[in-house]
């Protein structure tokens, strides 16, 4: 199986031995204590998990600086996105060496990790923005990711975690949600040699599951891990509740048994768009599977970013032997009604845009809402009819 990123072994920071994580979270409640941001408790999420081996904590100033500048940390570690600790203030934790992280998702905001402090350094606002730029491509306030970066203060607190839960994932995913360990030992139990990783935040559309087709069959695959995003999103994205009925259902009509795995894992999306496309590249590659399909405006949001600037950066930024996975190109897919299937656009160089049966964003969601399923070359009936009860519950609510 394909090795971790920057390591022999996944490094997962959860404390799985219940004697011990019982001993720290009763060691916890007498700590000082540190309310963190929700990115931040994502963060730790994801290190738990193993997804980001192989980090032992949060960065500090410098590693983050040199992470948003040249893609690695100062001591040569290839990351493209710094994984902080940002609050506005320490007021609770001033002196201290040792503390505790509380979730700020999880009613009554318990312990969600312990921290031994190695820094705390103060980013001045020229370095916040330098590296929100770098990250981000943009210093739009407008753009999300950059809202949010910006937004969360200046204070850095760094240092080894150990974590003692999974936040609130496994509680309310708990057929979906997957460690990075998990997903391994189910590939090989699945006798997986060659996989692909599908990457969505969205309901998978008829051309979404005909594109994971492809890549499995070009690639040669065994199988397919659809790893869908549970953690926060922006306003107007569907949840994850209903995005997990929609692929589930999907998969079980139109996917042949034991091809598709389905997962997801527990981050606050930062529509960093190139950037994070390989930090997705990394945690898929910690997770075990040897390619992810990198598709048009992959993790972007808006119009900030190029519709294939997530795969051009891999020939521009990433060092060659900095990654094992590799990825998938894939262009924008459509049903062609020449062909009657599924294709991508740039192989079909003698169609016109009326040989293609595409649908906007704002029309399929109007159809929805509207109780009018989208045509089947578009969408397949059963998602469909479960989109329709979403967002015609959520128009009657209005």
């Amino acid at each position: 199986m394909i090795k971790p990123h920057g390591a022999d072994t996944l490094k997962p920071l959860y404390v799985s031995d219940a004697a011990e994580r019982a001993r720290l979270t009763a060691e916890a409640a007498n700590l000082p204590a540190l309310l963190i941001s929700s990115a931040a408790a994502g963060n730790a999420v994801m290190l738990a998990a193993g997804y980001f081996t192989p980090l032992n904590g949060f960065m500090n100033l410098a590693d983050s600086l040199s992470v948003a500048e040249k893609l690695h940390t100062t001591d040569g570690l290839f990351w493209p996105v710094p994984i902080v600790n940002v609050v506005k203030d320490i007021s609770t934790i001033n002196g201290a060496k040792r503390i505790a992280l509380r979730d700020p998702n999880v009613d009554g905001n318990p312990v969600l990790a312990i921290m031994d402090i190695a820094a705390i350094d103060e980013a001045s606002d020229e370095q916040m923005r330098f590296m929100a730029e770098k990250i981000f491509g943009t210093l739009d306030e407008k753009h999300p990711g950059v809202s949010v970066f910006l937004g969360a203060g200046r204070l850095l607190v760094s240092g080894p975690i150990q974590v003692l839960n999974y936040s609130y994932f496994p509680e309310e995913f708990p057929d979906t949600f997957r460690t990075a360990t998990e997903i391994r030992s189910e590939i090989e139990k699945r006798v997986w040699k060659k996989v692909v990783a599908f990457q969505t935040l969205n309901p998978m559309h008829r051309a979404h599951d005909e594109l994971c087709r492809m890549a499995q069959e070009r690639l040669g695959a065994d199988g397919i891990v659809i790893h869908m995003l549970l953690g926060k999103l922006k306003e107007g994205d569907i949840p994850a509740d209903v995005r997990d009925a929609c692929i589930r259902k999907m998969v079980d009509v139109y996917f042949p048994a034991n091809t598709v795995m389905i997962t997801g894992y527990g981050f606050d999306m930062l529509y960093a768009g190139p950037r994070e496309a390989v930090l997705h590249a990394i945690f898929r590659q910690n997770m075990g599977t040897n390619y992810l399909i990198v598709g048009r405006d992959h993790a972007g949001v808006g119009d900030y970013y190029g519709p294939f600037d997530a795969q051009t950066i891999f020939d521009e930024s990433v060092p060659a032997g900095a990654l094992q996975i590799e990825i998938f190109r894939a262009d924008n897919t459509a049903y062609s009604k020449k062909m009657n299937c599924v294709v991508m656009m740039r192989e079909a160089p003698d169609h016109t845009p009326d040989d293609f049966i595409t649908l906007s964003g704002t029309k399929v969601r109007q159809m929805l809402g509207q109780g009018l399923a989208p045509p089947p070359e578009f969408s397949r009936p059963e998602v469909a009819k479960i989109l329709m009860n979403y967002y015609q519950a959520i128009d009657a609510a209005k």
